[in-house]
């Protein structure tokens, strides 16, 4: 395993859509086994093939950084090929990402969807995400398609001014349960 370069926004790379994995190899294993170790060092909760140069429709998540179980919280999925079945609801949700570093954006989002990916070892596998998850599996499956999150936000700021309206929320809803805001603003990277 190896750490990888980031691609940031400006780069073309990410503006263009991926072409489909036509075979499982073991550099494409060893390309999801580097985007782990890549993931976690930047602190994120997935990265897509893009991300680190590779024009393939693959990426990782980790999207269940709250959990207690820690199994669960640790849990990694590969998701080759993957394809967006349904959508449902709608969702706000702040999102950072790795390859636009220093900004946070509000972005809309279905609040339930499913997915169909295959595995490492070519499975295919047909998953459920609701919430916060629902929102990393898009953003990631945004990536496939040549789409950063800025591009859809209606609300990009600065992590500085993130920071500080996060703050302002806080001292505004001190005396209740925090409300939808603070849902909204408190997402993740």
């Amino acid at each position: 395993m190896a750490l990888r370069t980031i691609t940031v926004r400006g780069d073309e790379i990410l503006a263009k859509k991926c072409k489909p994995v036509k075979q499982i190899t073991p550099r494409i294993r060893e390309a999801c086994a580097d985007m782990v170790e890549t993931m976690k060092a930047a602190d994120g909760v997935g990265i897509a093939a893009p991300q680190i140069g590779i024009m393939k429709r693959f990426f990782i998540a980790m999207p269940h950084v709250d959990a207690e179980d820690e199994e669960k919280r640790e849990k990694i999925y590969y998701m080759i090929n993957p394809e967006i079945t349904h959508r449902e609801g709608t969702q706000e949700s702040s999102e950072g990402c790795l390859s636009v570093p220093g900004y946070m954006g509000l972005v809309d989002r279905p609040m339930k969807i499913r997915i169909k990916a295959q595995d490492l070892e070519g499975a295919e596998h047909e998953y459920e995400f609701e919430g916060f998850e629902a929102t990393v599996f898009c953003h990631e499956y945004d990536h496939l398609d040549g789409v950063l999150y800025p591009d859809i936000a209606k609300d990009m700021m600065t992590a500085e001014e993130y920071a500080d309206r996060l703050e302002e929320l806080r001292e505004l809803h001190a005396d209740d349960d925090g409300g939808d805001s603070m849902e909204i603003w408190e997402g993740r990277k």
